[in-house]
């Protein structure tokens, strides 16, 4: 974030961006926490490859089942409230996963905290880049990413703290009640989001909530900004969705989320230790410990990304990121096929290869592609649009988790990771082709361009 944007972000907008993240640490822990406790779990209850798979994919089955609902609990209820609701379903996803004592049950658990992770993964980054100022709505929007990319680190120090424990996995599953009831708590205090408001007809509050948020800032400016974008615009349907003017905004929002999740991130999170052991980490401790350092590579170049997305632009660090992604995956499947010849002795270029691909993704498609899919759709329908990318992108997350296990198997582990890496390339073009730089635009003024049918990559022009 640049030096002169810091200045001008009020702390009211900091604490609010802040709190609403932690529901991005908790989308984190969960998504992560599985990784470690999967190697005790396959014990304790004699988990073939597709049952590991299964556990895996029910909270992507619950994340499905979330989002679907987002989109329309967002526009109804509000975006603070929703985000209230995710910490209570949090809460008891983490009790249910604890006190599990059949697979059917701990399976149960695992889909009601998709159900969270998924309406979480959408609510957020809305009422984030809603409340956020243009000129630093990148980098706190990113903030959300940042949270997920320490959720997924403590999901690796918990699953390394209770590793020596009997049923230590219990202990693992639980310890994401703790943001939870944070999140929950912290929600009752921050405002709603007054483009929702205004959305609502509830322009009054809303000018509140403005010049609470912006106290140096003319409130009534911005507001009438949002009340000129939001004028006679009546809640938006889904058939709404399919007007040609909509269409490009909804090709960028779907097509990056199938290229984030396509390149095999997910796989990485939620098989980290297991790839771990196939380069040649033998125990499951090692296998663990190894796995902390993915998660503290995705931190910092996530960090990188926040300082970089509001000066650079989305577009370049897609660019380069996705670059260095391409070339890591052809590496890391090299590494695996010399494998075969030279034996473990190549563990380390297999492991160096996977921080690189870590580095790439979270400076690039980690936080770029959960921020543009904020920035690029109109009021009217954004909690529907929104929606449905969030939605496409869990289905990806879903197809890519129930067969990785299967296509190494099948296909070997090599090909796998060049098969990403042939995604990855497919995805730099379509980002150098169709993606907006929507730096420093404010949501108002993409949303005209769009309407006034400019192509897609220049959805963030300034206005004639």
């Amino acid at each position: 974030m640049a030096r002169e944007n810091k200045a001008k972000t009020s702390p009211m907008v900091l604490v609010v961006a802040m709190v609403a993240a932690l529901s991005g640490l908790l989308f984190g822990f969960d998504t992560g926490v599985i990784s470690g406790a999967l190697l005790f779990l396959k014990k304790d209850f004699q988990l073939t490859a597709w049952g590991q798979e299964s556990l895996v994919s029910a909270v992507l089955v619950g994340c499905i089942l979330g989002v679907a609902a987002s989109g329309k609990l967002c526009d109804r209820l509000g975006r603070r409230r929703v985000l209230m609701g995710c910490a209570a379903v949090f809460l008891v996803g983490s009790a249910t996963t604890a006190l599990a004592n059949s697979l059917a049950f701990l399976t149960w658990g695992r889909l009601v905290v998709g159900v969270g992770i998924g309406v979480a993964s959408f609510a957020a980054p809305l009422y984030i880049s809603e409340i956020a100022p243009a000129k630093v709505r990148g980098a706190l929007v990113s903030l959300n990413q940042l949270m997920i990319t320490i959720g997924i680190v403590v999901s690796y120090l918990t699953d390394d703290l209770f590793a020596g424990l009997d049923q230590g996995w219990r202990y693992m599953f639980l310890m994401g009640a703790i943001p939870a009831l944070i999140l929950g708590g912290g929600m009752l205090f921050l405002p709603a989001s007054p483009r929702w408001l205004v959305f609502r007809g509830e322009e009054e509050k809303a000018r509140e909530v403005l010049a609470r948020l912006n106290p140096d800032k003319a409130a009534e400016k911005e507001l009438e900004a949002i009340k000129q974008t939001a004028h006679n615009q009546p809640g938006g349907t889904w058939s709404e969705l399919g007007e040609p003017w909509v269409r490009p905004a909804l090709l960028v929002g779907v097509g990056i989320m199938f290229v984030q999740q396509a390149t095999g991130i997910n796989t990485v999170i939620y098989y980290a230790p297991t790839i771990f052991q196939m380069a040649g980490f033998a125990s499951d401790t090692a296998a663990i410990t190894a796995t902390l350092g993915v998660g503290l590579v995705n931190v910092l170049f996530t960090v990188v990304s926040i300082r970089l997305i509001d000066r650079v632009g989305r577009k370049p660090l897609l660019s380069w990121g996705l670059i260095c992604m391409v070339i890591s995956l052809f590496a890391l499947g090299g590494a695996f096929w010399l494998a075969k010849i030279l034996g473990p002795s190549l563990r380390w270029i297999a492991v160096a290869s996977l921080f690189i691909y870590i580095a790439g993704f979270a400076v690039s498609l980690g936080p770029v592609a959960w921020l543009l899919i904020t920035e690029i759709y109109p009021l009217k329908i954004r909690g529907l649009a929104m929606s449905l990318a969030t939605l496409s992108n869990w289905v990806f997350n879903l197809a890519i988790a129930m067969s990785f296990l299967t296509i190494t198997e099948t296909l070997g582990k090599a090909q796998t990771f060049w098969l990403y890496a042939l995604v990855g390339l497919g995805g730099w073009f379509f980002c150098r082709m169709l993606v907006p730089e929507t730096k420093g635009s404010s949501l108002e003024v993409i949303e005209a361009n769009l309407r006034a049918g400019k192509p897609p990559r220049d959805m963030g022009e300034p206005l004639p």
